[in-house]
């Protein structure tokens, strides 16, 4: 984005930030679907941190410069930069400016080096970005080894665990409430039930299982079938492994309805609900608040 940032100042004038977006957008052709797409945290778009972190390496750079509340101006050095741009404008270009180099790359201790560790393109990505790029990294590896965990436990604690998070996603009210989950071992496949809210209005028929591979076809079926035996409409199914493509298409053309949960599923719903998994650490970003300044 940076040369379209800078072509949007061409003409001298001070424009608002989101005026200079708009042109980005226009110039670059991005649809209406990637503008509102967000970045993982859901604090913004992904669009407006891209530009936003544009105009901060520019201005580092000293070639747009702050004038007035969220609005810039292009400089004599980015001006003279538009005469004969070069051919890539990303991170290392700018790395040739001194004050962009200066500010970009404060020194650091050594650690061993690496081709993406050396390679400005490699950090094209904003700073919050890569941050949550490698949050995600750490909640796919936490989610790997609370699923090896779980197929290695017993069948009971296992059952208390989809309890716990059945509980702790708003299904059957209280702690002491879902405590009395109907334990229905060898029942037709049928694990338990659970209240699906505190009333009871209605009771949601369980069957958690820790499986090594692929769940048969055939379970599904049995369980479909004792649903239908208790005349039950609602059914959740949740194993430590993963359902076939046949049990998908299976459970979409039957009257009841019925949850396949896999262990992929279920691990992200216990790291969401923080069930067997604790927070080890809070890190706070901080941003500038745009409209505070706008507004004052």
């Amino acid at each position: 984005m940076f040369i379209h940032f800078l072509d949007a100042l061409r003409d001298g004038t001070s424009k608002h930030h989101r005026e200079i977006r708009a042109k980005i957008v226009k110039e670059m052709n991005i649809s209406d679907e990637d503008q509102h797409d967000m970045i993982p945290s859901g604090q913004s778009t992904r669009l407006a941190n891209r530009v936003g972190w544009t105009r901060t390496h520019l201005s580092k750079a000293g070639l747009v410069q702050l004038n007035g509340k969220g609005y810039y101006q292009i400089t004599d050095e980015g001006r003279e930069l538009l005469k004969n741009p070069p051919s890539d404008l990303n991170l290392k270009f700018l790395d040739t400016i001194p004050a962009h180099k200066k500010w970009f790359r404060k020194p650091r201790k050594k650690k061993s080096s690496s081709p993406e560790q050396s390679d400005p393109s490699s950090e094209d990505q904003p700073p919050n970005e890569r941050l949550e790029a490698a949050f995600d990294e750490i909640k796919h590896t936490l989610s790997k080894e609370l699923g090896a965990t779980l197929k290695q436990t017993d069948p009971y604690f296992f059952e208390n665990v989809v309890v716990d998070l059945l509980t702790a996603m708003g299904y059957g009210g209280s702690k002491a409430e879902a405590g009395r989950v109907t334990k229905a071992s060898g029942d037709g496949g049928i694990d338990g039930t659970i209240k699906e809210d505190r009333l009871g209005l209605d009771i949601i028929y369980i069957q958690a299982k820790r499986y090594q591979h692929t769940v048969p076809i055939a379970h599904i079926r049995d369980f479909a079938g004792a649903l239908l035996g208790k005349r039950a409409r609602k059914g959740v199914f949740i194993t430590t492994s993963d359902f076939p493509q046949s049990a998908l298409d299976f459970v979409g053309n039957i009257d009841q309805k019925i949850i396949l949960i896999d262990g992929i599923r279920l691990t992200e719903l216990m790291i969401e609900h923080n069930i067997g998994v604790s927070v080890r650490e809070t890190i706070q970003i901080k941003a500038i608040d745009t409209d505070y300044f706008e507004d004052n």
